[in-house]
């Protein structure tokens, strides 16, 4: 199977190469991952400059790969434009340092470039590992993402409209982790800032987050409760019941 391979911490990070260890061995992977780090992007695109592209070394990994400097998507969309030779059937993106879970996939680089795969209609799959202290397991993550992959590749990659799975993996060893659990996405965890006065302006500074009631079924309950998660992500602007309902706010 023909993969490319993004994230959002960049190609040297190594959650890519935990993860393109583990799809190399059965597929066909391009890496083309941006050239620094590019967390907390969205859905941003490069505009007013050009791209530049340069074919890297990965160590440990046995495949192409290029970075771009520019965000995740412009990765996804240039890529797959100009720079891999073939269609990928499937795009991955990761694997992350640190969830991506609840709300905070409205903010996420690597779930994004997942959603640009989706707006290109391939399938895509986004893979993040919790961060303790600057470390995830990539590892136990990467492995998880490839068993979840593969068995649910055939309807997952004939589904007629594609989608993203988003697949999040506790800090634990492999066969610490409980099992794998198909969850809503959580709700939005709310950061607070630190405030201080820097000659004669404001700044500031995110601090942390404030502690969240989990609600059950969600991603962020199971994952709390040594879970690995997976959620169908889909993109989509308005449907017909919110169309419908604006219109009759129009009519009355």
């Amino acid at each position: 199977m023909k993969i490319l391979l993004t994230n959002d911490d960049g190609y040297f990070a190594p959650g890519i190469r935990a993860l393109a260890k583990q799809l190399t061995r059965d597929h066909e992977v391009i890496i083309i991952a941006p050239e620094e780090e590019h967390s907390a992007q969205s859905h941003a695109i490069t505009i007013r400059r050009s791209l530049i592209v340069k074919k890297v070394e990965i160590e440990g990994v046995d495949c192409e790969a290029y970075s771009v400097n520019g965000t995740p998507a412009d990765c996804v969309r240039a890529g797959i434009d100009k720079i891999v030779p073939w269609r990928p059937e499937v795009i991955f993106s990761g694997c992350n340092l640190g969830y991506n879970a609840g709300m905070d996939i409205i903010y996420s680089g690597t779930v994004s470039a997942a959603l640009e795969g989706v707006l290109l209609g391939i399938p895509s799959v986004a893979v993040s590992a919790k961060w303790v202290d600057g470390d995830a397991k990539f590892d136990a993550a990467s492995l998880i993402a490839r068993r979840v992959f593969d068995k649910v590749q055939k309807p997952f990659l004939n589904a007629q409209d594609p989608f993203v799975l988003n697949i999040n993996v506790p800090y634990l060893e492999e066969d610490e982790i409980k099992g794998v659990r198909v969850a809503e996405i959580g709700d939005n965890a709310y950061d607070y800032y630190f405030e201080e006065e820097v000659n004669g302006h404001v700044e500031l500074s995110l601090k942390g987050r404030r502690k969240l009631a989990l609600r059950e079924g969600t991603d962020r309950y199971y994952l709390d409760k040594d879970y690995a998660t997976v959620t169908p992500v889909v993109y989509g602007l308005a449907g017909n019941e919110e169309l419908e309902r604006l219109k009759s706010w129009l009519d009355e």
